[in-house]
């Protein structure tokens, strides 16, 4: 395993969680769902870049999505 993938599978991975925990704790599925999807991206991706690529993009998509109010309940 490369360095720079293990960096970057612990940093999404983290930040992921963050998202889950706190989408479970405040009931809102956006976060929930996009912090899972950034945990199972770190199993799923070979490549830091791919792994980074999905992380902002799913991070991007977690601050649309709540801006426009969906899945606030």
């Amino acid at each position: 395993m490369n360095p720079n993938t293990l960096w970057a599978s612990v940093v999404w991975g983290a930040i992921g969680s963050g998202f889950a925990i706190y989408g479970k704790k405040q009931g809102k599925p956006v976060p929930m769902i996009g912090g899972l999807v950034m945990i199972g991206s770190t199993y799923f991706c070979e490549s830091a870049l791919t792994m980074s690529v999905i992380g902002v993009a799913v991070t991007a998509g977690i601050w649309w999505l709540t801006q426009r109010g969906v899945g606030d309940g």
